[in-house]
């Protein structure tokens, strides 16, 4: 087992993104690229040169100023050039994590010569134990060669951390994820809300049948949580509403407002730059990086923009237009500000989530995300349980100050490769 001694620093987040292409070895029935994965006809389907991949690495670090990347694809793993790139991100101070299904890491001498190249850790998508896992991602026998690629990874002191997502097939197996996690020595477990972001907005994709109800998941989520808080393991619940979850447990939940706190989660400014189309495609030029803006008309019109951006007429005229409304934050205070009202706008507009009426009595809302609106319109908003003792709660790190982040992500956060 790790030894997880923590740390309480509460400081903005320094990660970056890269998205190689929708290119993968698996069908998980969740994810948010199903259609792209599957359609070999879309431009962010095949893995983009190494040479492009390069060149976001390179403004990561000289623009927005990360020290590290999550890299995933669709699956990174079998990207023809990712030993180059893992080395490449290395040499120039921007720490490497593949988010990855690990199947190609059941073979010893792969997983080797990622070590070799320099990954910093490994980010496992754990979607279940045994069958359930494998019929979710569609690929018989993927969870057995999963805990084979683990094995590798603790004999070679590769680190890694765990992803779940939480859909209705699997939150029953919550707490054999989290035995699992103590058992092979994971570092993190990131329990992930369903939630129909990317392809999964198409109507018809959620419905009673793939989404739990929060009240569902709730005891299977405080098993998991306790037996992961007894072995000193961290965990984190993303895009929950707070009020859900007992309040012991609300430290570990993060909702927009909190996402840039965690040192695993991505920088807003890189994020919704390698976010635009041109750099998630194999063919184009790469859209001129820009600090993030808090407009709130502009965010109305993301998918407006990220087409025209692409466009060789339009995209530069959009690129002038857009630097009126954006200026380098000055200040640790400035920064923090604009990123929460990015968080707001993230939500309320880009990904639809909404206050029921019980969520406007609660001491909690300036800080939760509410319900996502989809949800709302499946399940209605009864589950709320409006916190109303006490005092009203502004500071988005009320809960999650007291969470312990794991000691060797906080050094990979400032780009070090000691893991302690």
């Amino acid at each position: 087992m790790p030894n997880n001694r923590g740390n309480l620093t509460k400081a903005l987040t320094s990660r970056g993104v890269l998205w190689l292409g929708q290119t993968c070895n698996q069908r998980c029935e969740f994810c948010y690229f199903v259609d792209r994965v599957k359609s070999d006809d879309h431009p962010e389907k095949p893995f983009m040169g190494l040479d492009k991949a390069k060149s976001i690495c390179r403004t990561l670090v000289d623009f927005y100023g990360n020290t590290a990347v999550d890299i995933q694809g669709g699956e990174p793993t079998i990207y023809p050039s990712i030993f180059e790139l893992v080395s490449y991100c290395r040499e120039i101070g921007l720490a490497p994590t593949l988010i990855t299904n690990a199947l190609l890491l059941e073979n010893y001498t792969a997983c080797e010569r990622f070590k070799v190249a320099g990954v910093q850790d490994f980010l496992v998508s754990i979607q279940g134990i045994g069958d359930i896992h494998d019929r979710l991602v569609g690929v018989p026998g993927a969870h057995q060669r999963q805990l084979s690629a683990l094995q590798n990874m603790r004999q070679l002191s590769i680190p890694f951390r765990f992803n779940t997502v939480m859909t209705k097939s699997a939150i029953a197996q919550f707490p054999a994820i989290a035995r699992l996690t103590v058992e092979t020595g994971a570092r993190t477990v990131n329990f992930i809300t369903f939630n129909p972001f990317g392809d999964q907005a198409e109507k018809g994709k959620r419905g009673v049948e793939n989404v739990p109800r929060y009240s569902e998941v709730k005891p299977y989520l405080q098993a998991a949580l306790d037996i992961l808080a007894q072995a000193g393991i961290e965990a984190n619940v993303r895009y929950f509403p707070l009020c859900i979850l007992d309040e012991q447990y609300r430290a570990s939940v993060y909702n927009f407002q909190q996402l840039s706190y965690d040192p695993c989660e991505w920088d807003f400014a890189s994020w919704g730059w390698t976010g635009l189309g041109s750099q998630r495609t194999k063919e184009g030029p790469l859209t001129p990086p820009v600090q993030p803006s808090t407009n709130r008309l502009m965010y109305r019109c993301k998918t407006i923009i990220k087409r025209l951006a692409a466009n060789p007429v339009f995209g530069p005229l959009l690129y002038s237009t857009y630097k009126l409304f954006t200026s380098p934050p000055a200040g640790r205070d400035v920064k923090e500000r604009r990123y929460r009202e990015i968080a707001r706008l993230h939500a309320q507009e880009h990904c639809h989530y909404v206050y029921g009426a019980d969520c406007m009595k609660c001491n909690l809302k300036d800080i939760c995300d509410g319900l996502h609106g989809d949800y709302a319109g499946v399940f209605g908003t009864t589950e709320v349980r409006p916190v109303t003792e006490g005092r009203s709660i502004h500071d988005p790190c009320h809960y999650i100050r007291h969470q312990k982040k794991v000691e060797h992500i906080m050094a990979e956060n400032r780009g070090c490769s000691n893991f302690g």
